[in-house]
């Protein structure tokens, strides 16, 4: 089963659905798009309030002139050893100035998704039982140490973790 996770908890009623051949959004449902659709529709039309899902081998700049009419952008995770999805959130979050729903779709595993977060991704389809239980029981992993800034803030501010000195005994 499939829910959607946020950090406020699991969300109810997500409209969006990943369109392929086989599964085609219904009425009260909004169509998360491939690339290259995404892009044929936003040229034959000027419909705001799209979604689509960037597998790893898109190049996530083609979205450039596309973000203000898009309402979603689901990074593709289909391996839990594939990491080009955080690339793509990072991209998009921070020189592309993408401000609306960022969702990791895929394998989406517990241990990930603070990670995903740092990156800028803010909602989360989750299938794994193990990820599942763990966010119902608000027992999200954290991460002591960082060495890159990202597009969110850490909890002790932007400081670089390999640069903190300890502090001095008196």
């Amino acid at each position: 089963m499939t829910k959607i996770w946020r950090e406020t908890g699991f969300v109810e009623h997500d409209p969006w659905v990943i369109e392929t051949d086989d599964v085609k959004a219904t009425e009260a449902q909004k169509p998360l798009l491939g690339l290259d659709a995404l892009i044929a529709k936003a040229e034959e039309s000027n419909e705001a309030g799209l979604g689509v899902v960037i597998k790893p081998a898109d190049d996530v700049t083609r979205l450039q002139p596309y973000l203000d009419r898009l309402d979603i952008v689901a990074v593709a995770f289909p391996a839990f050893n594939d990491g080009r999805a955080f690339s793509h959130a990072s991209l998009l979050r921070q020189r592309l100035g993408y401000a609306n729903e960022l969702r990791a779709v895929g394998d989406v595993l517990i241990d990930q998704i603070p990670l995903m977060l740092r990156v800028g991704i803010d909602s989360f389809s989750v299938t794994n039982e193990t990820a599942l239980r763990r966010l119902a029981e608000n027992r999200l992993p954290g991460i002591p140490h960082y060495y890159q800034p990202t597009a969110r803030r850490a909890e002790g501010g932007q400081a670089y973790s390999w640069r903190r000195l300890p502090a001095k005994s008196a």
